[in-house]
C-alpha cells in the first residue's frame, strides 16, 4: 500500500518546548530508508506560545488553525487510498490525523497508547495543555472547540481504547466514566501481558467498524528508557513491551488505517535513546503498511 509520511511539528498543546522538533530530526532518520511520499507543517515561528499554567486554553486558537491545514493535508491523502503515518509533535495533533481518517471510513475505532488518557475538557484540565484534551476531542466528548474544522462523525467511545495509562486527573476519571471508552493501564499490561491486552483492545475498537487509527505516545516507555518526552510519567513500559505492541498492531495491519507518532521531544533526549526507539518503531511500522493486503497477518 501506498504510504504518507507527515511531520507535524507543534509543541503548542504543551508549556514545555521541544516537541515540534521531533518530527525534523525523525524524518532526518528516516531519509536512509524511506523512500515514499512526505510532507512537513511547522508551527508559525511567530507565535507567542502561552506558557501560562493558569490559563486553560493555551494557544488555542493557533493549535485550530494549525490542525486545520493538517487535517486538509491528511485528509487529501486518505481519500487517495495512501497509508498515513503522521509523527508529532504534541498529541494535539491526533485530533487533525485521527478525525481525517474518521472522514473517509465514516466508522472506525481508536487505539490510544499512552501514559495520559488525554480526555480532560477544557473545565476538567488543571494545566491547560491542550495535548490533555485531544482524545475526548475525537470521540465527541465536549472540547468541539478542537475541531471546528470537522464536519463527519466522530469517533464512538465505545471504540475507544487506551493502552498503558498511569497519570489521570481526578476529574478527568468522571469524564472516562460518564464516556464509555476503555482505559487498559500499564498495571494490567503488567499482569496481563502486552499481546492479551492488545489483542482486546482491537477487539474493542475493530467490533462492526471500518478500520482502527493507532496513535502511540512515546511516554508509555518509562522515561529511564525514553526520556526524551516533554511529559514523563514513571513506572512506564520497557523497550520490549512498546515493540511488542507494535508487532501486535503489525499481526492486525489489515485493520489499521492510520497511525501517529508522537510526542519526540529530542531537547530531553539522552544518548538518542528516545530517538532511536522512535525510528525502530516508524521502520517497523512503515514496512507494515508498505507490504498491508499482500501477507497475511501470520507471517508477520
Amino acid at each position: 500500500m501506498k504510504t504518507f509520511v507527515v511531520g507535524a511539528g507543534s509543541d503548542l498543546g504543551v508549556h514545555i518546548d521541544g516537541a515540534h522538533l521531533g518530527p525534523v530530526q525523525l524524518m532526518n532518520d528516516l531519509k536512509g530508508f524511506y523512500k515514499g511520499e512526505s510532507t512537513s507543517f511547522v508551527q508559525d515561528e511567530n507565535i507567542i506560545k502561552s506558557r501560562n499554567l493558569s490559563d486553560r486554553r493555551k494557544n488555542e486558537y493557533e493549535i485550530d488553525k494549525y490542525n486545520t491545514k493538517l487535517y486538509q493535508a491528511i485528509l487529501e491523502k486518505v481519500k487517495e487510498n495512501y497509508f498515513p503515518i503522521t509523527i508529532g509533535g504534541d498529541h494535539s495533533i491526533a485530533v487533525a490525523s485521527a478525525l481525517a481518517n474518521a472522514k473517509v471510513h465514516e466508522n472506525i475505532g481508536i487505539i490510544w497508547i499512552d501514559a495520559h488518557t488525554d480526555f480532560n475538557t477544557f473545565d476538567t484540565t488543571v494545566s491547560g495543555n491542550i495535548h490533555g484534551l485531544p482524545l475526548a476531542a475525537i470521540t465527541g466528548y465536549k472540547n468541539h472547540e478542537l475541531r471546528y474544522f470537522f464536519d463527519g462523525n466522530t469517533i464512538q467511545p465505545s471504540k475507544a481504547v487506551v493502552i498503558g495509562a498511569r497519570s489521570i486527573d481526578d476529574w478527568e476519571q468522571d469524564n472516562i466514566r460518564y464516556s464509555g471508552i476503555t482505559v487498559f493501564t500499564t498495571e494490567d499490561i503488567k499482569q496481563k501481558g502486552v499481546e492479551a491486552v492488545v489483542e482486546e483492545a482491537f477487539r474493542i475498537a475493530g467490533e462492526k467498524t471500518k478500520g482502527i487509527h493507532i496513535s502511540y505516545d512515546l511516554d508509555v516507555i518509562d522515561p529511564e528508557i525514553a526520556p526524551g518526552v516533554s511529559i514523563p510519567e514513571f513506572d512506564g513500559i520497557t523497550e520490549e513491551e512498546a515493540m511488542k505492541i507494535n508487532e501486535t498492531i503489525i499481526k492486525h495491519i489489515d485493520q489499521v488505517t492510520s497511525y501517529d507518532l508522537v510526542e519526540f521531544n529530542p531537547l530531553r533526549d539522552e544518548g538518542r535513546k528516545t530517538e532511536q526507539i522512535a525510528i525502530n518503531l516508524l521502520a517497523q511500522i512503515i514496512r507494515a503498511a508498505e507490504n498491508k493486503g499482500k501477507f497475511t497477518p501470520k507471517q508477520y
